[in-house]
Formats: structure tokens, C-alpha cells, sequence
């Protein structure tokens, strides 16, 4: 076997493997005999069919989790940063933002269909706003950078607190909506995952396209466009690309520190920096690890659950960290 299909199948492998797992890991812990019978029941129990929700929601935490790794090597390869990811540079701050108008407004479509729109929106609004900002102060450093973002996902946060408080009232739970912000991951069933997959698959899909050109790019915007590469039309084009993907995250995971930053780099330690088999391998790691952390934040404290945002932040500040420390040293 290839050293690639290698590397591919044993990222398969982490995503069949998180997926397990996560599946298995609840308020009572199941056996892998037991979730078969259990997806496979033609007259499923209460118990069947609790299993079965959570299969389906380990499914999204991974889809979700690949979207956001996509997400992370688009952003650091577009930016040449390799500090970039959808939650520090204010992308997924601009997501959830969207996302709250579309759940507080009171239009019935919103909710139903405007919530991934406005969430990719608000997403790319954010992405665009960070780039321009650091142009315009002629920042072309990644701290600097880092530091635009920080302050727009701070700004964007305050907004949507806002929002919060002015919107809201008896009809919409807060709790709930707190918990989606903290990243409370919703539970896509039926046509709704399938729809969620397909588009996960487009973002994926879409960002191979962009592989070559974000590995030109690498060696500078001019000798980039000395290789013919329409420096500015790329740019718009990628980060509309990962900001699809971070509004698709956003809209069913909400807010999810630093996943866009963990696994990129992880896997970028592992295979290297080519672009297209970094956002292939990132995408099934993404997903494994994130469906694990779902797992684990409905078994940690059960039966109470911890929100998954919580975890992401604990597991990637101290990495997030590590990694200023190396770069700076």
C-alpha cells in the first residue's frame, strides 16, 4: 500500500473509530453488539431508539467537526498563518451572530431555512471585515492578525448578547440558546443530516479545488501571481469557501473554539503541507475527534451535559498556547 492511501485509511479509521465511540459513550455507556442490534431492531424499544438518536447526533458532531477542520486549513493557507482558524480570527463569532437573528426573529422561514444562510453570512461578513481591517492598518503580521480577529469576535460577541437580551422573550427558551452559544450540538435526523452531509461534502469537495492554488500561494501573493494566480479573486473565492463551511458548523454545533486549529496542525505534523491531502486527511480527523468529545461531554457528568464548546476550549487554549510558544521561540 501506498504511504498515502496509508495515511488516508488510517484517517478513516480515527473517523470510524471516533464515530464508535461516541456512539457507545452516554448518560449509560453501550457495547458495540449492543448498538448494532440496536440500529438493526425492526421493533426498536425506547432504549433502541435513544441509541439510535445518538448515532445520529455523533454523525452530525462529525460532519460538524470536518466542516470546521476544512475550515482551518482554508483559513491558514489563505492568510499564510498558521495561527488562523474559524473561532480566533471572528468567523465563527460572525456565524453565531447570523444564527441568533435567524432563531430570535419572528419569521417561521428564518428558522426553518435561514439559519445555515445567515450563519454563513454572518461567517463570511466577519472573514472579510478581519481581512480588510488588517489591510487597511497594513498588518501582515499573524499576531496582528490574531489580534483583529480577537477584537471582532469580541465586538460580534456583544452584539449577539445584545440581540439575546433585545429579541428574545417567552417563546424562545434562553437556556437553550445559552447552551447552542457555549456549543450546544444540535441533533440533525433524517432528510435534515442527509442535507447537512451533502453540503459538508460540497465544502469538501470545493476546497480540493482550491488545494494547488493555496500551495502556490504559499510562496507569496506576487510570486503567486507570477505563477498566475489572480491573488485577489483567489483570496474571495477560498474564504468564501471556508466561511460556507464554518456557517454550516456554526448552524448545527455553534460556537467550537480552536477544533479549526487542533487538528490542522496535528494532521499537517503527520503528512506534511501539501494542501490537498492535508484538507482530506483534516476532514476525517475533524469529524472523529469531535464525534469523541460528543460522547464525552454526555458521559463526563452524567446525566447532566457538559457543553461541547467547553471542551474544544479546554483541549485547544493550552495547544493554542504551546503553539505561540514554539513559533516565537
Amino acid at each position: 500500500m501506498r504511504p498515502g492511501a496509508l495515511t488516508l485509511s488510517l484517517a478513516v479509521a480515527i473517523a470510524l473509530i471516533g464515530i464508535l465511540v461516541g456512539a457507545m459513550l452516554g448518560v449509560v455507556n453501550t457495547g458495540p453488539l449492543r448498538l448494532l442490534a440496536a440500529l438493526l431492531a425492526s421493533d426498536p424499544t425506547p432504549d433502541d431508539v435513544l441509541i439510535a438518536w445518538r448515532v445520529q447526533r455523533v454523525t452530525g458532531a462529525f460532519l460538524v467537526g470536518a466542516c470546521l477542520a476544512i475550515a482551518g486549513v482554508i483559513y491558514q493557507g489563505s492568510f499564510r498563518n498558521p495561527l488562523a482558524e474559524p473561532f480566533l480570527l471572528g468567523s465563527s463569532a460572525g456565524g453565531a451572530l447570523g444564527a441568533v437573528f435567524a432563531i430570535l426573529l419572528p419569521l417561521s422561514w428564518l428558522a426553518a431555512v435561514g439559519l445555515p444562510i445567515l450563519a454563513f453570512v454572518g461567517a463570511w461578513g466577519a472573514t472579510l471585515l478581519v481581512l480588510a481591517i488588517s489591510r487597511a492598518a497594513r498588518i501582515e503580521d499573524a499576531a496582528g492578525m490574531l489580534l483583529v480577529g480577537i477584537a471582532l469576535a469580541a465586538l460580534l460577541g456583544a452584539l449577539r448578547s445584545t440581540a439575546t437580551l433585545v429579541l428574545s422573550d417567552e417563546s424562545v427558551s434562553l437556556r437553550a440558546l445559552i447552551s447552542w452559544t457555549l456549543g450546544g450540538l444540535q441533533s440533525p435526523t433524517g432528510a435534515t443530516l442527509l442535507v447537512f452531509a451533502v453540503l459538508t461534502a460540497v465544502c469538501l469537495i470545493a476546497s480540493l479545488g482550491l488545494a494547488r492554488r493555496l500551495d502556490i500561494l504559499g510562496f507569496g501573493e506576487s510570486t503567486a501571481a507570477t505563477m498566475g494566480v489572480d491573488v485577489g479573486r483567489f483570496l474571495t473565492l477560498s474564504l468564501t469557501v471556508a466561511a460556507f463551511a464554518t456557517g454550516l458548523a456554526v448552524a448545527w454545533g455553534g460556537v467550537l473554539a480552536f477544533v479549526g486549529l487542533i487538528v490542522p496542525h496535528t494532521v499537517r505534523w503527520w503528512i506534511g503541507e501539501r494542501h490537498a491531502p492535508l484538507l482530506l486527511h483534516s476532514a476525517f480527523v475533524g469529524g472523529g475527534f469531535l464525534a469523541i468529545l460528543d460522547g464525552l461531554s454526555r458521559s463526563l457528568l452524567a446525566p447532566s451535559e457538559i457543553p461541547l464548546g467547553l471542551l474544544t476550549s479546554l483541549i485547544g487554549a493550552p495547544f493554542f498556547l504551546l503553539l505561540l510558544v514554539r513559533r516565537y521561540r
